[in-house]
């Protein structure tokens, strides 16, 4: 048997915690999968006496996780602290400058310093495995770099984000309002105090600049990410999107065209009867169009502990048996930045809810307005009758660009008989 392979765990939050645990746990298994001992011998966290159900009595403790990084009873760092900048940075900066391995479910770290990980890598032997930082136990990463790598990649897209499939499947079961949902998610830990990061789309949007560049060869980029999260969905949407065949989803999604790499995160209509929207509560789903194999789904669970210390040890195993693989699964060399294509030229169908006065000739100014953009419309829905006052009104388009329903909904939006700002939301049937 070779060597022992000596782990620092920077973070022993939820999933620090788990990994530590896994590898106790299943040392033996993962002894007879890998031909060596994977012990950890040093970690870091913010409180050293936290009870955390884990036996740290025989490795060494630092205050401060660099001091992990640099450790010299440490082949390889695990960074769980989380965060672009602060700590987690130093941490695997110092550790690559010392050509150790890296293992880290950080989105953000790679989402936003993309190529500054990339220009740390050119001038070390060290690595960088992430597999925990997208979608948590589905190995979505090893699929892109290693079972699809010989397509060239269309399309990725799908379910990043657990916190928003839990509340908008919620609402689709009971019908509740955003906010009482919300509210559930917190008290059953899916959401955080603070959830900004997920319900507006952060995130996701983190998760999916890694997607694009493995699926496109590219550095991520988050800024190049068009970005619109949840919280103006409310229970009216969710009923009328059934009415017209559809669910409502948060998807990441990234396409190849002739202009560049669209890139966005936003609520969409999903067909009912579509594989994606089958997917509730707090899983995720990806999918990835290749022009050989076609389209590939994986799902499963997107968050909790354990399922993305799997991930974690994954990156860990492939270390021990002394494989290492392309930051983006090609030279770094080869890695270019993101050609972006303009949103607003982006082509598709789309749903539009108008809160509007309902009295004579309404709808004329509103078929106006889209006679003049040259928008045509699939559908008009109305529910009930209150004249002179608010009612909702649902239109749903043929394909148009997104600059044209823009300007749409602005024209409609200063119409006195418009109450508030109408609410887009793309209808999405990812047909072949």
């Amino acid at each position: 048997m070779s060597q022992p392979l000596k782990i620092g765990i920077a973070g022993l939050g939820n999933v620090g915690a788990s990994v530590f645990r896994l590898l106790a746990d299943n040392a033996q298994l993962l002894r007879d999968r890998t031909g060596c001992d994977i012990r950890v011998t040093a970690v870091s966290a913010r409180t050293r006496g936290k009870n955390r159900d884990i036996d740290l009595s025989s490795v060494a403790w630092h205050d401060n996780p660099v001091a992990v990084a640099s450790n010299p009873d440490v082949d390889v760092v695990v960074e769980l602290i989380g965060g672009a900048d602060g700590a987690a940075h130093e941490v695997v900066k110092t550790a690559l400058s010392l050509n150790k391995p890296v293992v880290t479910a950080n989105k953000a770290l790679l989402g936003k310093r993309g190529a500054e990980i990339l220009s740390l890598l050119k001038a070390s032997t060290g690595t960088l495995s992430f597999e925990a930082a997208v979608a948590g136990g589905i190995p979505i990463i090893k699929a892109l770099r290693e079972g699809l790598a010989a397509n060239n990649i269309n399309g990725v897209y799908g379910i990043l984000n657990g916190t928003c499939n839990f509340i908008l499947s919620d609402m689709s079961r009971t019908g509740r309002a955003f906010g009482d949902v919300l509210k559930e998610a917190q008290d059953k830990g899916y959401a955080e105090a603070d959830p900004s990061f997920d319900i507006d789309g952060v995130d996701a949007a983190h998760k999916l600049s890694i997607l694009s560049g493995l699926a496109f060869g590219c550095v991520p980029d988050v800024e190049h990410i068009e970005i619109r999260g949840i919280r103006k969905i409310t229970a009216l949407d969710i009923a009328f999107a059934a009415d017209l065949g559809f669910k409502i989803k948060l998807l990441g999604i990234a396409r190849r065209t002739a202009r560049g790499i669209e890139q966005s995160v936003e609520p969409c209509l999903v067909p009912k009867d579509s594989p994606i929207a089958a997917v509730e509560g707090p899983l995720n789903a990806v999918y990835v169009d290749g022009d050989f194999v076609g389209k590939v789904l994986l799902m499963g669970a997107g968050a909790g502990g354990n399922a993305t210390a799997s991930a974690v040890v994954s990156d860990i195993v492939d270390i021990a048996r002394g494989r290492a693989l392309p930051l983006m699964g090609m030279d770094a060399g080869k890695i270019g930045p993101l050609k972006s294509a303009n949103i607003r030229e982006r082509i598709g169908s789309y749903y539009v809810r108008l809160m509007v006065l309902d009295q004579p000739g309404v709808i004329a100014d509103i078929s106006a307005i889209l006679r003049d953009h040259k928008v045509s419309l699939e559908s008009v829905l109305q529910r009930g009758r209150d004249p002179h006052q608010a009612v909702p009104v649902i239109l749903t388009t043929h394909d148009t660009t997104e600059e044209s329903i823009q300007q749409v909904a602005a024209e409609i939006g200063r119409l006195k008989t418009s109450v508030e700002p109408p609410y887009l939301m793309r209808i999405e049937e990812f047909k072949s």
